[in-house]
């Protein structure tokens, strides 16, 4: 097994490394994405308008539900499967910007994932706005040599177009929706409706082209809806859509009631990860209740819960009442990577940095964010900082032992602890209270959101599943975008997880 970034600079991608051969697998002209481009922001505007003028998602949904309830799908909206008792899957997150960094994922998803039963994609399936006409480039051409099926459960991305493309790549082909009624003059409803970002008339002719390039029989899959059970061998794996604001509605929270009852160990895959950069954040039901309240019921018997929407990997050991839930982030499978050494030092519901994993290790991050805005800024002989330098500078501020241990001549200097603050790094929660500058704040709402890079390395990973009847042994793979990593894809995190 070649080495992870836990154990060398070389193994997280720095260094000469032989760039991969993933490029070979793109199309010769390829979209790039950026978040700090004012025509993309205005795309992606739905998500701003919800949010001042009422999210309109959970009336949307249920007549996406509805429709689908009248072609015959299943009421309980679960799909059997005829896995053994010993199988595994795949969970890739927030995939499809199309360009380098997705693409570079492929090659170790194909080594890793060749016996593997089905996969799912865990949110965001296409940038910006869940349009048709990029499912070609950003979904069927990355994983056409991918033979078995692929579900998934929406992003709020995907909610750009009002789900209308995901539903007709998931759900059989699934018809638009039926206009609704204009709403009343001078609403917030009426303004909202004005305003909103809406499909392309002649968007999705190139769809049935696409298509074409995952057709055989062991590649099909049909779901029931944007949210929907698995039974498979001896688990249950229960994807929720949490929409545009990452809440999800009455009726679908009582679905999830209803189909988290029952002994059988459960997995659950969400589009809102429950604890994410060092924060419990529950996921809010219509109505009352969390999906967090319904994961931690003991009578419910989950395991895992797995959430994309944030693009790297973190993983927390939830002791719940005498057993351990695992709380994973699960979205680098292709866009701009988020920082992880904006995480502050983890001390949550009884876990600790002892306890905590995340890929890119927090070093691996700064190093990486400081290359990018050194460039960016043109001001590259201040801001970068190298991986020895920036993983030192890491644990001076969280007074932690790190992932890797930084090389002995790693000098710390003014420089680089300037840096480090003025891109945000995280500290201990005690220092943060005493220095309440708003770095940290800035940083993660004004810099983070932006735009891939397109030279390794690239800290994207994906998640295979390994179910047995006594337990599931998860592992984080890395993608950096380096030769070494398609080949023999490094382990960045294992864990089993009991289910007896």
């Amino acid at each position: 097994m070649s080495d992870s970034s836990r154990d060398t600079a070389e193994g997280a991608g720095w260094g000469s490394a032989e760039p991969g051969l993933y490029w070979r697998l793109m199309p010769s002209k390829v979209e790039k994405i950026s978040w700090l481009d004012p025509r993309m922001l205005w795309a992606a505007r739905n998500g701003v308008l919800a949010s001042w003028f009422g999210d309109p998602t959970g009336g949307t949904r249920s007549r996406w539900v509805a429709q689908r309830a009248a072609a015959g799908v299943p009421a309980d909206k679960v799909i059997r499967r005829d896995d053994p008792d010993r199988f595994s899957f795949l969970v890739i997150g927030d995939t499809g910007e199309g360009d380098d960094p997705q693409y570079a994922v492929v090659p170790g998803l194909l080594e890793v994932g060749q016996d593997t039963r089905f996969a799912v994609v865990a949110s965001d399936v296409i940038y910006p706005v869940g349009s048709a006409d990029d499912y070609g480039t950003k979904f069927f051409r990355p994983y056409q040599d991918y033979q078995a099926p692929i579900y998934a459960i929406p992003g709020n991305h995907d909610w750009y177009e009002d789900l209308a493309a995901f539903m007709r790549v998931f759900c059989d082909d699934a018809p638009p929706l039926t206009p609704e009624p204009r709403p009343r003059p001078f609403s917030r409803a009426r303004l909202r409706s004005l305003l909103w970002h809406r499909p392309r008339p002649k968007d999705g002719q190139r769809l049935a082209e696409a298509r074409k390039l995952r057709t055989s029989p062991a590649q099909r899959a049909v779901q029931p809806g944007p949210y929907w059970a698995i039974d498979a061998g001896p688990v249950r794996i229960i994807g929720i859509d949490t929409g545009l604001l990452g809440t999800v509605d009455a009726e679908q929270g009582a679905w999830l009631r209803d189909v988290s009852r029952g002994p059988r160990p459960k997995i659950l895959i969400t589009g809102s990860p429950l604890y994410v950069d060092g924060k419990y954040e529950p996921c809010a039901i219509d109505g009352g209740g969390t999906v967090d309240d319904i994961v931690r019921n003991p009578a419910h018997h989950y395991v895992a819960a797995i959430g994309g929407d944030i693009h790297n990997y973190q993983r927390y050991p939830v002791p719940v009442g005498g057993r351990t839930i695992q709380y994973i982030v699960a979205g680098g499978g292709g866009a701009f990577m988020h920082a992880t050494h904006t995480i502050p030092r983890v001390d949550i519901a009884n876990v600790t940095e002892k306890d905590f994993r995340c890929y890119p290790l927090r070093g691996d991050s700064l190093a990486f964010y400081s290359k990018l805005y050194g460039r960016r800024l043109r001001l590259r002989r201040f801001f970068t900082l190298t991986e020895a330098e920036a993983t030192a500078v890491v644990a001076e501020r969280l007074e932690y032992r790190p992932g890797r241990t930084p090389a002995p001549d790693a000098d710390i200097t003014w420089r680089t602890r300037l840096v480090a603050g003025l891109l945000g790094t995280g500290r201990r929660p005690d220092r943060a209270k005493r220095f309440r500058l708003p770095v940290r704040k800035i940083y993660t709402q004004l810099f983070s959101p932006s735009s891939a890079t397109y030279s390794p390395p690239f800290f994207k990973c994906f998640l295979r599943l390994d179910v047995t009847p006594e337990s599931v042994r998860l592992r984080c793979y890395a993608a950096t975008g380096n030769r070494a990593q398609e080949t023999d894809p490094p382990v960045e995190d294992e864990v089993t997880i009991p289910l007896v």
